[in-house]
């Protein structure tokens, strides 16, 4: 597994999300940023990650997974105080 397959993944489901993915061999962290998420509770959005790459984690392709989710307005504001 590759980051950047990672990210085409998650491009398939979250249309129009900014999402950058990062990680070496099995061990990833990925950041999405998505309109999708507006109203959402963080575990609801993680899930939705989740559900996403599912296969990926039951084969062991990708053993641990960090997600970070926001709203454009989320992701502005986590910007401004250098959170992201």
């Amino acid at each position: 597994m590759t980051p950047d397959k990672i990210k085409e993944l998650l491009s398939a489901a979250f249309a129009d999300a900014d999402i950058a993915a990062d990680g070496d061999g099995s061990h990833f962290k990925v950041r999405i940023v998505a309109d999708v998420f507006q109203d959402m509770r963080p575990v609801k959005k993680q899930q939705m990650v989740y559900q996403v790459l599912n296969e990926e984690i039951k084969s062991g392709a990708i053993h641990a997974l960090s997600i970070e989710t926001y709203t454009p307005d989320e992701w502005s504001k986590a910007r401004a105080l250098n959170l992201g």
